[in-house]
């Protein structure tokens, strides 16, 4: 990273900025706005979050002074500024005339812009006009973009040589990400090269280009200043790399953990373990990962360096089918939420925390509410305790629940399904239609372990709210909301609730000692969770 190094000390920045650094990846805030006067509070407000450069647009000014507004821009910015001019036919707003825009460029350079963006397509014309003339101090970016898909290794190798026969100072490669598992190209790029190069995969399932290029050497990524206002598909928030992230502590030696799961962008699985690491000191990163199959992850995904993994829906039960071993629990249950790769061997162990963290969560409810603390044994035993859901955290809690002593009945959409979890629980099935009926007894539990009111969809629930009042005690599993409408309608009936967060919490305490083999930090963990 030697180059890495030079080229961070001629952007501008001081060396006091690299103190606490794990990396020499710059965080760079693109400047998007319409008018000369809102670029210039951006700008401050990006030196005021931490950000190292700024990308001006000049694409994005409605009404633009070339020598005016540029010696402003570059003059007044409080950091080292990337000037990028970006035409529509390579994504960006620019429609004009092409001699002007690459004018606009050589003049931006010569007002002492510390970086120009400029496209494959013209870069050697650009760059064979300004031989001999351009300042010691400006970098060139030479950018290829690739809006529909990743290409091969092979074919992103000579990308790369193709630009850098142009004379680039810096190689930058944007490309689309149709699997989470075309990521993993650009990472071999951008390690294996001996240029500086900018290697990003835009969109959902690109997210993890743009903060693990830290680990693998990338020249620089983008944070925006707001959420939803990026340059390009799937850019994080500067306050998102910094923290939770813990974007400038990630090297080349820090271990990458995930959850694994589709949707996923939900979970705050990142907050809470990033958190954790932090306080104790703990040389790893968790990462949200878009995983369409995950067979085809953890086969490319295959380095020590992805060291663990939760997994959520709708994963559980094939995650326990690419693991080399299962333990004997989640084999039981037949669905694994949880993933090491055991550094000894690089194989796969498969384990399931649901089971733990939900019916510790249940029980710890039932106690509360009956004060009974002193009472041996399960407050689970003999109840009757209803599951929706036959998925994955489904025969979690049907298994945790028989075997805490309790008479399991499912409650599935698919009454064969219901039916195939409550034989092998040796328990009673309903099709989910029918559980507004049901009510053979009072005090029954309810556990939600399905999808149904998770975010965006907070107005459905699984059973209606005058069926609730035969509960004693009702659980969700969805936490996000933390509220759902089940939970709501159910303490609105009398009954107990129990918060999916108060199982997300619990589960994550086992899965944290199985990522570090460190005892897991508890009040951190639900002091983290408190603020969410």
């Amino acid at each position: 990273m030697e180059v890495g190094n030079a080229l961070l000390a001629s952007s501008g920045l001081q060396k006091g900025s690299e103190k606490m650094r794990n990396n020499t990846t710059l965080i760079c805030v693109p400047i998007m706005g319409e008018a000369i006067a809102k670029m210039m509070v951006d700008m401050d407000k990006a030196k005021a979050n931490g950000a190292d450069l700024i990308e001006i647009r000049l694409d994005s000014l409605k009404n633009f002074n070339p020598y005016e507004d540029l010696k402003v821009l570059i003059k007044e910015s409080p950091l080292p500024t990337l000037i990028t001019y970006r035409p529509k036919w390579e994504g960006g707003l620019y429609d004009g005339d092409e001699n002007k825009r690459l004018d606009v460029l050589r003049l931006a350079m010569d007002l002492g812009a510390h970086y120009i963006d400029v496209e494959l397509q013209v870069a050697r014309q650009f760059i064979d006009t300004i031989s001999g003339k351009k300042p010691e101090n400006t970098k060139i970016i030479v950018s290829s973009h690739n809006y529909q898909y990743t290409p091969s290794v092979e074919d992103l190798g000579n990308l790369v040589a193709r630009i850098q026969e142009t004379g680039a100072d810096i190689v930058k490669i944007a490309t689309t990400a149709v699997e989470i598992t075309d990521v993993a190209r650009i990472f071999q790029i951008t390690v294996h090269s001996q240029v500086p190069v900018i290697g990003l995969v835009m969109g959902d399932r690109g997210i993890i280009s743009r903060i693990l290029c830290a680990k693998f050497g990338g020249y620089l990524t983008f944070g925006t200043l707001e959420s939803g206002v990026v340059s390009a598909p799937g850019q994080p928030t500067l306050k998102d790399l910094l923290s939770p992230y813990n974007f400038r502590q990630i090297g080349p030696d820090t271990k990458v953990f995930g959850i694994i799961g589709k949707p996923v962008a939900h979970s705050k699985s990142p907050i809470l373990y990033n958190e954790a690491f932090k306080s104790v000191g703990f040389n790893g990163v968790f990462v949200h990962l878009l995983v369409d199959n995950i067979a085809n992850f953890l086969r490319t995904y295959s380095s020590s360096d992805f060291a663990g993994f939760s997994v959520t829906i709708p994963h559980k039960e094939t995650a326990l089918k690419c693991c080399d071993e299962v333990d004997p629990v989640a084999k039981l249950i037949g669905a694994v939420n949880c993933i090491i790769r055991r550094s000894a061997d690089g194989k796969l162990i498969g384990y399931n925390t649901d089971y733990y963290g939900a019916i510790s969560a249940i029980e710890d409810g039932l106690r509360g509410k009956h004060n009974s603390g002193s009472i041996t044994g399960s407050p689970l035993a003999g109840r009757l305790f209803v599951v929706i859901g036959a998925g994955g955290a489904g025969k979690a809690l049907a298994f945790g629940a028989r075997e805490k002593g309790a008479r399991v009945v499912i409650a599935n959409r698919t009454y064969e399904r219901a039916r195939e979890l409550a034989n092998t629980v040796g328990g009673d099935a309903l099709a989910l239609a029918d559980l507004d009926n049901y009510h053979p007894e009072d005090g029954m539990i309810l556990a939600n372990t399905t999808s149904i009111g998770m975010q965006p969809k907070v107005d459905e629930t699984p059973i209606s709210k005058h069926a609730l009042g035969s509960y004693s005690l009702v659980f969700d599993a969805v936490y996000t909301p933390k509220m759902t409408k089940l939970l709501k309608e159910a303490e609105e009936s009398g009954a107990t609730i129990v918060t999916g967060l108060e199982m997300f919490i619990g589960q994550a305490f086992e899965q944290y000692e199985h990522f570090t083999g460190l005892p897991a930090p508890k009040e951190i963990f639900r002091n983290t969770m408190a603020n969410y």
